[in-house]
């Protein structure tokens, strides 16, 4: 199939709007593009060229080039195209003001030849490129600062063109005799796709699409014969309309099609920055899963960080995020700890963790150099264990619950005889649906449980008080299923629960305490300096408002991230500085 070039969407569109021609001196081009300021970006065969307003010629990059695409700047933008004899990505930072072009330093060799190429600028208004083959090998890489290869990506075969809805963070291509996909183009999710519009027998269009143009609300494309199409995002899918209803009008609709910048929103939610990220996990797929902050007594430096892997065992790691144990006790999902736990004469910090395949708690105990050793296995009368945490009783005991997927939950207090650890069933209850996360606020006696679907309930953590359960924060605008991980920050004056909001990738914070006011909700980015990734799809988390020095003066938070990008590896856990999410949200 021909390509179809953006200059022919860019005509049908001013024609169809009564707009004004484009110069003459640009009717010759290949591939346009607007600049905020009336200005013209060419691609021809003298290469890529910068044209003022007046149709006159401003600056020449020469090169034999395609795929142009471009982001706006202060003074101009920052543009990208294909160099074709190189089979390179060429970046351009175009100055409007001094009328020039200069090339930045191209990128390193994807290892095949590109046949797409696009931009996308994120809600941290960092800029990235798509890159794609012709096989449907792809990769998506960071552009801000030095370039970074940020994930691979499995695309369609004989894709046509691409482009990305900033606002949305969708990247749409169009597949050769198939039709139009909208995949996720955030790094940190996964790439899922969705159909925009494709050929009978499997929808409606009558021709292959070639190149693509985003418009607010929708997308705008031109097909084989010439036609101009557009769609319209409906909820979760997409429906044709007429090109002028997506706002299409005269030139501001041309300026749209082929700059294809999207209608730029800030983010609705704070973005922190990780300050450390733990090497991945030994096991490929979904396997890392929830951790636990332990406390060094003597010099919090030395303090650890655990980490469960579902197919493997537990991991032990220093604030460094260097992993300094493993101790494989099979599939291990969550795990919590509390430290100098009595039993009479006795003092341990212990941990404990919910082993899958046994449907058993499992103890371990940690010395004074945070190093860890199994110590029992108690069985449960659950099904299918699942979630976990546990309490430090007034007493200085601890208790331990641990949930099964249809809901249940059951309640044991740890006991010690004879040198041996002991488990003993204090009270279960019930959710309606499936739970996960819960923590334990060893201050107030209240225990936190999250229902995956529905919401975030409140109940007395004490063995001898009834199970009563109160919703404290349901599912809505804020919270997004799935509920998972959870944990409390314990500052001098005020206590925060902290739950990780799947759904939406964010992590949800309020008052541990009634009325359990809501004080906000953030995400967390990608560090391109230290070449650290966001996190996306948390499972389980910790925090701690322990001083464990330098930057976690004010104490940690620990997320399991579901996506290892930067490049893409096995699962890992971020820590995030407190006083980064207290800055945030203006916390005390």
């Amino acid at each position: 199939m021909k390509r179809i070039l953006i200059p022919t969407i860019l005509s049908l569109l001013l024609a169809s709007a009564g707009a004004a021609e484009v110069p003459a001196s640009l009717k010759g081009a290949e591939e346009l593009a607007t600049l905020p300021n009336g200005a013209w970006l060419a691609l021809d065969k003298r290469g890529l060229r910068l044209v003022g307003s007046d149709g006159r010629e401003l600056a020449v990059l020469p090169l034999r080039g395609e795929q142009l695409d471009l982001r706006p700047i202060d003074g101009g933008a920052l543009a990208v195209v294909v160099d074709s004899n190189a089979e390179r990505l060429q970046p351009v930072r175009v100055d409007t003001r001094a009328g020039t072009l200069a090339a930045l330093p191209v990128l390193p060799d994807t290892g095949f030849g590109i046949e797409a190429a696009c931009m996308y600028r994120d809600g941290q208004q960092l800029d990235h490129v798509f890159l794609v083959a012709k096989d449907g090998q792809a990769q998506q890489w960071l552009l801000t600062g030095e370039p970074h290869l940020v994930r691979r990506l499995a695309l369609p075969t004989g894709v046509e063109g691409c482009r990305v809805d900033d606002a949305q963070a969708t990247l749409f291509v169009s597949e050769e005799e198939m039709g139009v996909w909208a995949y996720g183009a955030e790094a940190e999710g996964p790439s899922a796709r969705t159909p925009v519009a494709l050929r009978a027998p499997w929808g409606k269009l009558k021709e292959a699409v070639g190149a693509l143009a985003v418009l607010p609300g929708g997308l705008a494309a031109i097909d084989a014969k010439g036609a101009l199409l557009a769609w319209r995002r409906d909820g979760a899918n997409w429906r044709a309309v007429q090109p002028r209803s997506l706002g299409a009008q005269g030139r501001v609709a041309g300026k749209l099609l082929v700059q294809t910048a999207g209608e730029w929103k800030a983010p609705a939610l704070p973005i922190v920055m990780p300050r450390m990220q733990t090497e991945p996990v030994a096991r490929a797929g979904d396997a890392a899963d929830d951790p636990a902050i332990w406390v060094h007594p003597g010099d919090p430096s030395k303090s650890r960080i655990l980490g469960t892997n579902k197919k493997q065992g537990l991991l032990v790691y220093d604030l460094q995020g260097t992993q300094t144990q493993l101790l494989e006790s099979g599939r291990l999902n969550n795990v919590d700890l509390r430290q100098d736990v009595r039993f009479g004469a006795e003092r341990f910090d212990l941990a404990m963790a919910t082993q899958r395949d046994e449907n058993a708690m499992v103890l371990f105990t940690i010395d004074a150099n945070g190093s860890l050793a199994e110590a029992a296995r108690l069985p449960t009368g659950l099904g299918d264990i699942y979630g976990a945490c546990v309490y430090r009783t007034p007493e200085g005991g601890m208790d331990a619950y641990v949930n099964d997927k249809d809901g249940r939950y059951e309640h044991y207090q740890i006991t010690r005889a004879n040198g041996r650890f002991g488990a003993k069933l204090a009270r279960s209850f019930k959710l309606a649906s499936q739970p996960e996360g819960c923590v334990a606020d060893d201050r107030s006696g209240l225990l936190f449980l999250g229902e995956e679907r529905r919401g975030v309930w409140v109940t007395s953590a004490r063995a001898d008080q009834p199970a009563t359960l109160k919703m404290v924060m349901p599912v809505g605008p804020l919270l997004h299923a799935d509920v998972e991980g959870m944990g409390i920050y314990h500052g001098a004056d005020q206590s925060y629960l902290v739950v990780s909001s799947q759904g939406n990738n964010s992590y949800v914070v309020l008052d541990a305490k009634a009325p359990f006011k809501v004080r906000g909700a953030f995400r967390i980015g990608m560090d391109p300096a230290k070449g650290i990734d966001g996190a996306s799809e948390t499972d389980g988390l910790e925090v701690t408002s322990a001083n464990l020095g330098g930057a976690y003066g004010r104490g940690m938070l620990v997320v399991q991230d579901g996506f290892k990008r930067m490049p893409d590896g096995a699962q890992n856990f971020k820590a995030v500085a407190w006083e980064d999410i207290a800055e945030a949200l203006k916390l005390e």
